[in-house]
């Protein structure tokens, strides 16, 4: 995370030495360039990789299978639907998008849960029923773009990549300070979330309210999720694969958050910084390089459990 954060503030349109860079950081010799636009680019990559990692991990607990995340069952889709209502019915002001992805994230998963939950829970049926969902709302996304004013759906249509490009610092206060407050949230509750992914019955046994508990669970992993699409449109695959990789590194039994949260940030900053240099001096939108990745991971993922069965 050291290493990708110092690379992204010293890469840019000219170079700047690592020198240069504590010289900005420390206040030294203040550099606009450093603290205004790549300082702001890079905490985003980190944080909002980090919150699309736990957001995962989540998920990926809540249903104990590893294609539950957020943009696989719909939560993402869901959101985006809520911003393109922003976009396309009022006029669109950051804090529209931002409520109305939570809102449209929050819709999304209500429905989802309420069905899975349907004759008891079922992890299994929450991730074919999101996956159903998502092909849904993404139908109707392509609906309301398609009905759009021109000016809107390309605006709608460049947001729905997934991109870091002019984040700065007025677009991060308020989702950071979400942020802190979703991951401070979700740690008072991660010894239960141990509990319970060790199975219902010792859950219960132990004292766990899992009504509860996979209520605080969805509306983290929502929060965590639409918040960063709020931001920074839907970027896609970073929530799938960051608890898994983060699993397997970290040596865990389980999906545990610390390392889902750390692997997500040096996944979605890699990926900015590949971004960055693909067509160096234009910026690819970090969700498409983000989806790139998650394709070959997904395809790997599929192929290890075909073989497993």
């Amino acid at each position: 995370m050291l290493g990708l954060a110092l690379l992204g503030l010293c890469y840019g349109a000219s170079w700047s030495s690592p020198v240069e860079v504590f010289a900005a950081l420390t206040g030294a010799e203040p550099s606009v360039v450093i603290l205004e636009w790549r300082l702001p680019r890079v905490l985003a990559g980190l944080v909002f990789g980090a919150a699309l990692g736990v957001a995962g991990a989540v998920f990926q607990s809540l249903t104990r299978n590893p294609m539950g995340s957020p943009d696989v069952i719909g939560l993402d889709a869901g959101a985006y639907t809520g911003a393109l209502v922003a976009l396309t019915v009022l006029s669109g002001t950051s804090a529209q998008l931002a409520t109305g992805s939570v809102l449209g994230g929050l819709l999304v998963a209500a429905v989802i849960y309420l069905l899975a939950s349907d004759r008891g829970f079922s992890g299994l049926r929450l991730v074919v029923i999101g996956i159903a969902v998502n092909a849904m709302v993404t139908a109707l996304n392509s609906w309301i773009v398609l009905r759009a004013d021109l000016d809107v759906a390309i605006a709608a249509v460049g947001w729905s990549a997934g991109s870091l490009n002019g984040v700065g610092w007025d677009d991060l206060w308020i989702p950071f300070a979400v942020i802190a407050v979703l991951l401070a949230l979700l740690a008072t509750r991660a010894h239960a979330m141990q509990q319970a992914a060790l199975g219902d019955a010792i859950a219960v046994a132990t004292g766990v309210g899992l009504g509860r508990l996979r209520l605080l669970m969805v509306l983290v992993g929502v929060g965590c999720s639409a918040t960063v699409t709020a931001v920074a449109g839907p970027i896609a695959f970073i929530a799938l694969a960051a608890p898994q990789i983060g699993r397997r590194l970290a040596g865990t039994a389980g999906v545990t958050l610390l390392p889902a949260a750390l692997t997500g940030a040096v996944l979605l900053q890699g990926a900015d910084l590949v971004a960055q240099l693909l067509l160096a001096p234009d910026s690819l939108p970090v969700g498409v390089v983000s989806t790139a990745i998650g394709g070959c991971y997904l395809i790997w993922l599929l192929t290890k459990e075909v073989g497993r069965a």
